[in-house]
């Protein structure tokens, strides 16, 4: 049995920890990259008619910008900005809520080209309703800033346009030299925390989790039983064993595209705050404090949650 354990921390946690570890890296690299070449107020350009309705600084925005192509790096600069004092804490709670349109498009063509096969037409609506349940969180999150910050922090100063320009040898340099600074504190928090998932996981306990919210559905009454295997199969395994038994059902004929449509959504609600708790967690503390990751970790699934639970219940009254 130990000796089990002790063979599977190699590939379960060794492994993982040296990838996710590369990814921050990079990630704090570029984001303290283009701090130094003082870049965050072009990077800002996309969102900036959002960030200044909703009292948000430069390096929201920039940081938005940055999610399109990189998470982590759009971490590691809203982290970086709040460990210096540039943003308050809540400008970076809205900040990483306001980054989930971002997230939503790096997973959009997995998502997408993954349904389309198995659902067909469905996948459109899937992935409309969930699309809509982001841009809908993305509105929450400015009419939040709007009312929650004051004008003086959504103007925070930030590096400005008009400094001198540094040369990109000197931007490299600096960069390293903060990048060595923030390492041994992200691996620090970041390998304990790993460690004791992998426990956790390794013994039961999110299997445990995912077993009770499938056998003590109650809640779920109102829909038809027979699309309760794919709400199952969703929380107990992954989101491709619930399109399977959806396509499944789709066939014979025994669900509509509605049905169906429903039950995935209840899937998605249920089984991502486990998921996220067990592999966003741990990355999210090598880049913020325990505390900190918990409390963004926590904001951002229940107002994610809250806004695909409104979308399914007006899709359920409309559709």
């Amino acid at each position: 049995m130990e000796q089990d354990l002790i063979t599977a921390i190699w590939p379960q946690v060794v492994l993982p920890v040296i990838r996710i570890t590369f990814f921050i890296t990079i990630g704090l690299f570029i984001a303290n990259f283009i701090e130094s070449l003082n870049w965050t107020h072009r990077l800002a350009t996309l969102a900036r008619p959002l960030i200044r309705i909703g009292r948000l600084s430069v390096i929201t925005g920039a940081s938005f910008s940055v999610a399109f192509f990189s998470g982590v790096s759009a971490n590691t600069m809203l982290a970086e900005a709040f460990d210096k004092g540039q943003m308050s804490k809540k400008e970076l709670i809205l900040a990483n809520l306001f980054n989930s349109l971002p997230r939503f498009f790096l997973h959009l063509p997995t998502i997408f080209f993954l349904t389309a096969p198995l659902i067909k037409m469905g996948a459109l609506l899937y992935v409309g309703l969930t699309f809509s349940a982001a841009i809908l969180q993305t509105i929450l999150v400015v009419l939040a800033g709007r009312m929650l910050l004051p004008v003086s922090d959504g103007a925070c100063e930030v590096p400005s346009p008009q400094k001198a320009k540094i040369g990109w040898k000197t931007a490299f340099t600096k960069s390293i030299k903060r990048l060595k600074k923030r390492i041994g504190k992200i691996l620090k928090f970041m390998i304990p925390v790993y460690l004791l998932f992998f426990l956790f996981n390794r013994y039961g306990l999110f299997t445990q989790i995912e077993e009770f919210i499938a056998n003590k559905a109650w809640f779920l009454s109102w829909l038809n039983p027979q699309s309760l295997g794919i709400v199952i199969l969703h929380v107990t395994a992954e989101f491709s064993a619930g399109l399977a038994a959806a396509s499944v059902l789709l066939a014979e004929n025994s669900l509509t595209y509605k049905e169906v449509i429903l039950a995935l959504l209840v899937g998605n609600i249920l089984s991502t705050p486990i998921r996220a708790i067990r592999h966003q967690l741990p990355y999210y503390t090598g880049i913020y404090s325990p505390q900190l990751a918990v409390q963004l970790v926590g904001i951002s699934q229940a107002a994610r949650a809250f806004c695909v639970i409104l979308v399914a219940v007006i899709y359920y009254y409309l559709a």
